[in-house]
């Protein structure tokens, strides 16, 4: 390495990780009103039911919020720089060389695709297609389609509903009629339920894929794949199986960006599918927060010089914040903040570490839809100055700075801050 720069010397090691816990907003958004959600805050509000004593369960989780290894990222003064008011989470010392701040999406929808493509650089200013709350909620010609095209007897829901709701609603038909169960939200989405054994779980993955097709038209971001078990309302069960199509990116995001220069993406969890696989180079998945974080783990092992380790923990969001799970949601992130110094043991010089979060999912809030919340963006990068990142424009800024400190050239869209934290940016 004779005569080179620092900042060739920094990027011949650099390695990436982005961590994205699925809907840990942390409230402020300036739009939320918007979208119907304001003063929604999904980091406040279940802070503040814990220490309450309004999300105590038996044999979960008591008391105050206890999530000290993000509080030592900066977790409490990154919700601050979103929402202006204090959090008590505890007094845990900020750890040398951690960042801290929040961003705000540009995005038009707080769905999960406009969240990571964002995150990778990749704002999503087109509006997408939605289905109305009504029923049916499909148009004729779709539902005629999907029944011709996908070979089926039928379909049953077609409505908006919660994912374990019409799955106790419509199961024991499902299993007489072979009919799938098919569903929407507020977001831009078209879901299927079918059982694993009756329908056949490579049948649904065919017929998703025949679905992805016949929305294209309609700007509808994703066909998910929910396969579920059991034998009645009471046992139905779904399954680590499930699958997101997506619409593919309309321009390269971070992610294209790395793979065509030659360096690897992993992606753990649903990322390969929220970017049509785009960009990836491995996928890695499990089922739960706690196998998954597993598995991103082996990737840091793994990754190499110039990688990006890209990982969605997407129990928070699936199992707990639609949910309304206050609970549950508290101590899924007490058992993430626990294990969260195995990833810090594994970043070495060179590194750099992001967790952020998509949207917000406001387990206090009413309805079973996500929130319009800002996000925190904290993380370390052993050698930096770190300190406040304040709050960022767009999640876009997240992106350019895992591409700046990879040695990749600007994007269009978004600034890195890797500058401001006393990275060897490129401008330096």
């Amino acid at each position: 390495m004779s005569g080179c720069s620092d900042w060739q010397r920094w990027h011949s090691m650099a390695r990436a990780f982005l961590f994205v816990l699925d809907s840990f907003g942390i409230g402020g958004a300036a739009d939320a009103e918007r979208y119907g959600d304001a003063g929604a805050d999904t980091f406040g509000h279940i802070a503040r039911a814990c220490a309450e004593g309004r999300a105590d369960r038996e044999g979960l989780r008591e008391g105050p919020l206890s999530v000290p290894n993000m509080v030592s990222l900066g977790l409490a003064r990154a919700a601050h720089a979103a929402t202006g008011q204090a959090i008590d989470i505890g007094g845990t010392p900020l750890l040398a060389s951690s960042f801290h701040g929040a961003a705000q999406e540009v995005s038009s929808g707080k769905d999960t695709p406009s969240g990571h493509w964002e995150i990778a650089g990749l704002p999503v200013r087109f509006d997408w297609g939605y289905f109305p709350d009504t029923v049916p909620a499909f148009p004729a010609a779709l539902t005629e389609a999907i029944i011709r095209e996908g070979k089926v007897a039928g379909i049953l829901g077609n409505c908006h509903a919660p994912g374990t709701g019409i799955i106790e609603r419509f199961g024991e038909e499902h299993i007489r009629t072979g009919k799938p169960i098919c569903y929407t939200s507020v977001d831009s989405v078209l879901q299927i339920a079918a059982h694993e054994a009756y329908f056949g779980l490579e049948r649904l993955y065919e017929l998703c894929l025949t679905v992805r097709r016949l929305v294209d038209p309609l700007k509808i971001g994703r066909v998910i794949a929910r396969p579920f078990v059991g034998e009645t309302p009471a046992t139905f069960q779904r399954t680590h199986n499930r699958r997101d199509y997506a619409v593919p990116p309309p321009e390269p995001t971070l992610l294209d960006r790395l793979t065509e220069r030659g360096s690897k993406v992993i992606a753990v969890g649903k990322i390969g599918d929220i970017f049509a696989h785009r960009g990836i180079s491995e996928v890695r998945k499990a089922g739960g927060n706690m196998a998954m974080l597993d598995k991103a783990l082996g990737a840091m092992d793994d990754a190499g010089e110039g990688d990006l380790v890209f990982a969605n923990f997407v129990d928070f969001d699936t199992e707990f914040g639609h949910r309304r799970d206050v609970a549950g949601y508290a101590g899924a992130l007490e058992a993430f903040d626990h294990r969260l110094p195995e990833a810090l043991s594994r970043i070495r010089p060179g590194d750099l570490l992001i967790l952020t979060a998509d949207h917000g999912n406001d387990p206090t809030w009413r309805g079973t839809d996500h929130t319009r919340e800002r996000v925190p963006v904290i993380g370390i990068g052993p050698g930096l100055r770190g300190g406040d990142i304040g709050l960022r424009p767009t999640f876009a800024d997240i992106g350019e700075t895992v591409a700046d400190h990879l040695g990749l050239a600007p994007g269009r869209h978004g600034t890195s801050f890797l500058a401001a934290i006393g990275g060897h940016a490129r401008t330096a």
